[in-house]
């Protein structure tokens, strides 16, 4: 006979909405959703206290004026508010590590547009606990976590997944958040299109003597853009692009070493520099599914769509996915409509697909025209920055684009 004590209960749940993936889209859409008054299941592969970790590890997101309206309408933001460094200006510049930047630069004001300050720049560690409690505190969402999916199933009006501890999960849609190796979208048979860039990012964070007075810096250089982001208390973070060779030297060197090399690069306009937390590499590329929805499925974030740092817009993207689904869920709920029938997804998508393959083709090119050292390449975008910079009509379309304010916004994004 079987031990009793060894039987292992499987538990099938039923939810509206099934969200695979715990990272930031994936919270802000379920606390979205839940507040529009759907049940919602979130399935998350690491568990809670990993995600909690209290310490600052050097990671930080850059969020647009539009996300963080997103973030205010679903409760997060004034959770995260005294932890949020405002970005006043942004400066982009072209030049050699050493060398100091180019006298040709773009020069962006936030005084230039009437909104306020173009972004925030927030700490991982303390966005992500706001998620966390945010989800905890709402009855209407349940959180799986650690737990994995291994199969999905559509059947009819209903999809079921099965995760691996053997319990199921049945919905009317189910959502990938699940990063851009997304198995929800394998399973679903999406493809993807993409390419590698040769590049890898570097990321940390330093604290310096000098106030960055909210200023975020954007430095080209032939190996790839160097990001200086301001965070509160006199500390920025970094995000270096630089060929895949060179980043694992800067990867494996001690960390006095690596300041060595990342000084002739920041410049001394910030006094003396120490690295504040650890450091990270992430291999840099463009990946696009080939469709963001399946039968009875969509994609939000990283596993719709990746792009390259260069404009620090993969989170905001992925944000503007959440209230766009949110949005299209909602109303079709509204009308009466199965909010997993294709007609409804199809919105979804006809909303998102073209907006993120133009940011996709424009990082793009950008990263192609700014990563080398072609002497004629050089000329030509220096003098580009400078006719914009001395366009205020074409400036402000630059500052608007980069606190999130174009397009066709979501409810969510708008105020």
């Amino acid at each position: 006979m079987d031990n009793p004590g060894r039987v292992r209960i499987v538990r099938r749940m039923k939810t509206d909405i099934i969200i695979v993936g715990g990272g930031l889209n994936g919270p802000a859409l379920a606390l979205a959703a839940a507040q529009a008054g759907f049940a919602v299941t979130i399935i998350d592969a690491l568990p809670v206290d990993r995600r909690k970790k209290p310490d600052f590890d050097g990671r930080s997101y850059a969020l647009a004026l539009a996300s963080t309206r997103l973030l205010r309408g679903i409760g997060i933001w004034d959770m995260i508010s005294d932890h949020a460094q405002p970005m006043l200006e942004i400066k982009v510049t072209d030049g050699r590590a050493g060398e100091g930047p180019s006298p040709w630069m773009m020069h962006f004001d936030h005084a230039e547009i009437e909104e306020g300050p173009m972004g925030y720049m927030v700490e991982d560690r303390f966005l992500r606990r706001a998620f966390l409690d945010a989800m905890k505190a709402d009855k209407r969402i349940t959180h799986l976590a650690p737990e994995t999916v291994v199969a999905q199933e559509v059947d009819g009006p209903r999809v079921t997944v099965t995760l691996a501890s053997g319990n199921t999960v049945t919905g009317a849609v189910l959502i990938g958040s699940d990063g851009r190796s997304s198995g929800t979208a394998e399973r679903a048979g999406i493809k993807r299109t993409g390419w590698g860039y040769g590049q890898t990012a570097v990321v940390c964070a330093v604290a310096h003597e000098k106030p960055h007075g909210g200023i975020a810096h954007q430095f080209f250089m032939p190996g790839g853009p160097l990001a200086i982001l301001p965070l509160t208390d006199n500390r920025s973070s970094i995000v270096w692009s630089e060929t895949d060779a060179r980043a694992a030297e800067l990867a494996a060197m001690n960390d006095a070493d690596f300041l060595d090399a990342l000084r002739p690069a920041f410049g001394s306009f910030l006094g003396q520099i120490s690295l504040t937390g650890a450091r990270f590499t992430y291999p840099l590329g463009l990946t696009l599914a080939n469709s963001f929805i399946a039968d009875r499925l969509a994609l939000v974030g990283d596993a719709a769509h990746g792009v390259h740092p260069i404009a620090g817009q993969g989170l905001n993207a992925g944000l503007r996915d959440v209230a766009a689904l949110t949005e299209v869920l909602a109303e079709a709920r509204a009308r009466g409509e199965d909010i997993g029938s294709p007609v409804v997804l199809q919105r979804y998508q006809q909303w998102r697909r073209f907006d993120t393959a133009t940011l996709a083709i424009a990082t793009d090119t950008f990263n192609r025209l700014f990563s080398n050292d072609n002497p004629l390449l050089r000329a030509a975008r220096d003098i580009g920055m400078g006719l914009v910079n001395a366009a205020p009509g074409l400036r402000r379309g630059f500052i608007r684009e980069a606190a999130g304010l174009t397009g066709d916004l979501p409810k969510l994004m708008r105020g």
